[in-house]
């Protein structure tokens, strides 16, 4: 999810909540505690200079039980980083502590923020010697595709 869709999705809410990927929330005192731009300058292991910017959000849980940010309140917060970080319209990736800081991705379902999990990946899978994914195929697909052009009536064979 880009900055513009979070703050568009904040609009239309009377609260904000986070379900983790193993279907839990996210405390509903939870505090925003750093708005910031992430910008990697990186080489993959094939050799290429890569970069990519995203939008860091922080999501920390403290023992203030009755703390509640409000959708104004975090679209107030998104806009001061904007203006003063002179963000632009990334993709958000979310911090939140589990065993470690946990890195997520951002999507909406329903009324609820959902973060998703993240994975790595080889980006020069050609200089690295990865095979391509072989397509996955059924026999019995390959026998509903069969021509009809060679049947023992056909005369091909």
């Amino acid at each position: 999810m880009k900055l513009s869709a979070l703050k568009l999705a904040l609009q239309s809410r009377e609260q904000i909540a986070f379900k983790l990927p193993n279907g839990s929330l996210v405390p509903a005192h939870f505090h925003v505690t750093e708005v910031g731009h992430i910008h990697k300058k990186f080489i993959d292991c094939g050799g290429t200079v890569r970069e990519e910017s995203r939008i860091g959000l922080q999501l920390w849980s403290a023992n203030d039980y009755n703390h509640r940010l409000h959708p104004e309140k975090l679209i107030h917060i998104l806009e001061l980083s904007e203006k003063v970080l002179k963000l632009e319209d990334h993709e958000i990736e979310v911090e939140y502590q589990g065993e470690t800081i946990n890195k997520f991705g951002l999507d909406i379902e329903g009324d609820v923020f959902v973060l998703t999990g993240t994975e790595t990946d080889c980006l020069a899978k050609a200089a690295c010697g990865i095979p391509q994914q072989k397509k996955k195929v059924s026999l019995s697909d390959l026998q509903n595709e069969k021509s009809t052009c060679c049947t023992p009536e056909s005369g091909c064979c």
